[in-house]
């Protein structure tokens, strides 16, 4: 999947109507994300189904850079694995690792939905794997000062900047227009540029997204659902105070 100037959205309710509607909406990819949602596997699965059936691409965010969680949900067959607070090479290297077979990796081999339950388990462990996208998080100041190494790791297909975690790691949390905030996303901007891997990152609103978006960043996550039902229930309570 190629996420230059490639426009998501973020999803994080338990119910897959709502990852369905999400990729209906013509996005070029939805996150399904189980870090900070409480999403179960069998979840998962049918919200991956859900935006296979919305007809885009989906990403889904495992809870930590940990083999045996990632193992489990690629083994539902997403397109792409977004992977949190990736603060060094090494660390790229282990997560990459997780999404990849021996010898290669050290990924646990199984006739999954990856495979399609067997149909294709021969091809998808050989190559079709390694059509999987694989997206880290800079999320700290650590992470912005390795980010030129984390970005040339193989197999590293993209950074995403977390802006709430990087903003509370350099003590400016949610500003985003404040200096350190800027010079950090320019630095991992130009890391990612010098090795030809896109950088993108979220923005939970529309004023977000765009005073984010206006940073330089490669590709964007536009919305999260909750923020969605927030924003919707306030426009239209405000409507209706209006004319009672």
């Amino acid at each position: 999947m190629d996420l230059s100037d490639a426009v998501g959205t973020w999803t994080s309710l338990t119910d897959p109507a709502v990852a369905e509607i999400a990729a209906g909406a013509d996005f070029d990819f939805v996150i399904v994300d189980t870090e900070h949602a409480p999403l179960g596997l069998e979840t998962v699965a049918d919200c991956l189904r859900a935006v296979d059936a919305g007809g885009s691409r989906s990403i889904v965010r495992v809870p930590w850079n940990d083999p045996v969680r990632v193992k489990r949900l690629l083994d539902l067959g997403p397109d792409g694995l977004l992977v949190p607070m990736v603060d060094t090479a090494e660390q790229a290297r282990e997560a990459v690792a997780a999404t990849r077979y021996p010898p290669d990796g050290v990924r646990g081999i199984a006739a999954a939905r990856a495979a399609d339950y067997g149909r294709s388990f021969e091809s998808y462990v050989r190559e079709d794997h390694r059509d999987l996208t694989v997206v880290v998080q800079v999320e700290t100041g650590r992470a912005v000062e390795g980010a030129a190494e984390i970005a040339a790791v193989e197999g590293v297909d993209a950074l995403l900047v977390g802006p709430a975690d990087l903003s509370a790691s350099l003590d400016v949390f949610a500003r985003w227009t404040d200096p350190a905030f800027v010079d950090a996303v320019e630095a991992v901007v130009d890391a990612g540029e010098e090795v030809g891997v896109p950088v993108g990152t979220l923005g939970a609103t529309p004023e977000q997204v765009r005073a984010l978006g206006a940073l330089g960043f490669h590709f964007l996550v536009a919305g999260v659902d909750t923020s969605h039902l927030v924003d919707g229930h306030e426009r239209s309570l405000d409507a209706a105070r209006e004319v009672i």
